[in-house]
This record gives structure tokens, sequence and C-alpha cells, in this order.
């Protein structure tokens, strides 16, 4: 990890895409189909979804090795800390400053429950606490939107993230056969007991925490 570098997580925006696109490549070199600039607009527009990027930037704001951005853009970054960027911007200027983005997460709201449809890092910057650092941040959306669970699919071969789940409280709830199209591969389907449960919340902070304490040199944690 570059040395004074931090990283933030902020709602996705029209001018990451690009990037996101190449996350989801990178995470999921064998998935087909993949997801289009179209299906990430899409996405954003939909009342029912949240995505969520992590960012990286150097203690002045600027991502290691990037280029500066131009005066006009500095500009436009300078008045964004103050006003409302959808309201103001209208996405038009996002990623100004030149932001690397190094891992997305996105939850399709269902009556009570969060799906998580996405979940993904850059394969440079894995085994770096930033899976889970994404999975945190859902639960706690998900637990401030009063959904009762967190539910998910898993390729059966992926233990790595099996037991990543599984220690925020995900079990198996199900498999769905042949469910991805590259391979033909089993999905599990995971899911947690209720978010607003005393058990569940004083193990979910527990972790939270322990996280927070390992990752705060390097993480702009909320």
């Amino acid at each position: 990890m570059e040395q004074n570098t931090r990283y933030h997580i902020r709602r996705m925006k029209d001018g990451d895409i690009p990037q996101v696109l190449e996350i989801d490549k990178d995470a999921f070199p064998t998935q087909w189909p993949h997801p289009t600039t179209n299906s990430f607009r899409l996405e954003l527009r939909n009342k029912l979804a949240h995505y969520f990027v992590i960012c990286r930037e150097n203690e002045d704001g600027n991502t290691p090795g990037q280029p500066q951005p131009g005066r006009i853009k500095r500009i436009i970054s300078f008045f964004q800390r103050f006003l409302d960027h959808d309201r103001f911007f209208g996405n038009a200027y996002i990623n100004a400053s030149g932001e690397y983005l190094v891992g997305i997460v996105g939850i399709w709201m269902m009556v009570d429950e969060a799906h998580i449809t996405t979940i993904a890092v850059r394969s440079s910057y894995r085994r770096l606490g930033f899976g889970e650092w994404l999975l945190i941040v859902i639960i706690d959306l998900a637990t401030s939107l009063h959904a009762h669970s967190v539910t998910l699919e898993v390729r059966v071969s992926n233990t790595v993230a099996q037991l990543l789940y599984e220690k925020y409280g995900f079990t198996i709830a199900g498999t769905r056969k042949k469910y991805y199209q590259d391979n033909h591969e089993d999905a599990l389907i995971m899911t947690t007991d209720q978010l607003s449960s005393p058990v569940f919340q004083s193990r979910f902070q527990q972790l939270k925490e322990e996280h927070r304490t390992r990752w705060s040199h390097c993480y702009t944690l909320s």
C-alpha cells in the first residue's frame, strides 16, 4: 500500500462508470455477460439500488501517479466541498480530482431485504481489508433502511468470499443450480439473521470496531 495514501467510500456517480467496468472485469474475468455502461447508468437511476465506491487519494486529495487536475477542475472540486453535488453539478464533473477507484459494492432494496448485487475489489488491492469494508458499509446501510436481512449469491468455489460472509453472520440458505453463465457453476444463497437483533448487532459492531482499529491509519472511516 502506497505511503501517505488514504481511502474513502462514497456513493457511485456516472463519471465512475468507466473505472467500475474495469473493476468488474478485473474481479470477474470469466463472468459473462459483463455489465455495460448503460446498465450501470440505469442502476444509478434505480430508486431500489444503492452503489458505493472506494476511492484512493493522497494527503493532498489527489490520486498517486495521476495528473493533477487543471485550474477549472480544481475550482469545481473546491466548490463541490460546499455544494450538493448532484443538485448543482448533475454528475457532469465527477472525478475532477482524478480519483482512482479500487472497489465497488451495490445492493437492491426489495421490500425488507437488502440483496447484494455486486461486491468487487481490484486484484492488486485484495487482502487489504477493502472487501470487508464494503461489506460493513452495506450492512450499515441495510440496517439504517430497516432491512430485515442481507442476502447474496456466491460461487460454490469462492471459499475466500464465503469465509468473509460467514464471519459477518451469513449462513447458507440454498443453492441456485448452474447460476453462472460462464461455466454453469452453482451459486450458494447466503443470508444474515435479522439485522436488528441484539445478537447480530453486538457481533457486527465488534467486527466493525476491529476493522476500524486495524485500518484507521489508511482508511477515512465514518
